[in-house]
């Protein structure tokens, strides 16, 4: 059955999957968090923001490196990580897929394969920034898989995509100007790179936990906080460089076609571990602002 409601907050009409009652959640459309209630139409009670700090918490690398990994052994958890893992098997088996075909002499082009890559990296896109919202504002688990439906699906994935790879373009633009002018072999090139991809993760908590692509046009909201808490925050950018890194030289099955059935699985099984490293580091950039979000001035 179905739980509906309307927004506490800006009144749109939500559904929920009955399951889910008593669960913490989000209205799509204005990011109004609430608990899911029991039974239609009932009176919806709202989650307070956690209140604003102005010095450090405590317990960052605590969270990090021993809390974190309660999130793979929580009941809680399962939908989250099944949903991740079925994103990577789409993404695994069926990226290299060509569907372009003869037609009249001329040849259709099949870009299901391509589609279908895009579409499972635009749900990765969405549920990590979803995982670093969740973490950011106190939230210890996962957050539910709730995609509004088909058309919520389409517009997520496509939203998502189109965030990240916003951000990437703001945090590498000195590096993409480098480039233009100096060429791909410049140490200033390289160096501009490197610093982009280390400013990548307070890029998407700012997207994440903001909601909007204006505040990172700002670069004290994304240097600030860096500078301020250096050292937790090199954890960070550790853990997604080593993410990113893993994750463009793992091998896909269109590389793997004529091996056997075991270095396949092999395969699939590293893809799978790489996507799960993702899940801890996009919560530990989530924690990352849990714990030093006095430094961000949005």
């Amino acid at each position: 059955m179905t739980i509906e409601f309307n927004c506490p907050k800006c009144n749109q009409l939500i559904a929920f999957a009955d399951q889910h009652a008593g669960k913490n959640a989000h209205c799509a459309n204005c990011k109004e968090r609430f608990v899911i209630p029991s039974k239609s139409f009932d009176k919806v009670q709202t989650i307070k923001p956690p209140e604003e700090i102005n010095e450090p918490v405590e317990g960052f690398y605590r969270a990090v490196f021993i809390d974190n990994w309660k999130l793979f052994i929580r009941p809680e958890n399962a939908t989250g990580l099944v949903f991740v893992i079925a994103a990577v098997c789409f993404k695994f088996f069926t990226g290299h897929v060509d569907y372009s075909f003869e037609m009249g002499g001329f040849r259709i082009q099949g870009f299901l394969g391509q589609i279908v890559t895009l579409a499972c990296w635009g749900c990765l896109f969405w549920y990590y920034m979803e995982m670093i919202r969740d973490a950011a504002l106190d939230f210890d688990d996962l957050p539910d898989v709730y995609m509004d439906g088909f058309f919520g699906f389409i517009w997520h994935t496509v939203k998502s995509v189109y965030l990240i790879s916003m951000v990437f373009i703001v945090v590498e633009l000195p590096a993409i100007i480098a480039h233009q002018n100096l060429g791909d072999d410049s140490f200033i090139f390289i160096a501009l790179t490197i610093i982009g991809c280390g400013l990548f993760p307070v890029g998407i908590l700012t997207i994440s936990v903001v909601g909007n692509l204006i505040s990172i046009f700002n670069p004290a909201n994304i240097l600030k906080p860096v500078i301020k808490a250096f050292w937790p925050y090199l954890i960070v950018a550790a853990l997604f460089v080593l993410t990113f890194y893993l994750e463009i030289s793992n091998v896909e099955y269109g590389d793997l076609i004529g091996k056997s059935k075991l270095v396949i699985a092999l395969n699939l099984l590293a893809n799978i571990a790489i996507q799960m490293l993702a899940v801890f580091t996009m919560r530990s950039i989530g924690l990352f602002y849990r714990h030093y979000g006095c430094y961000f001035k949005w």
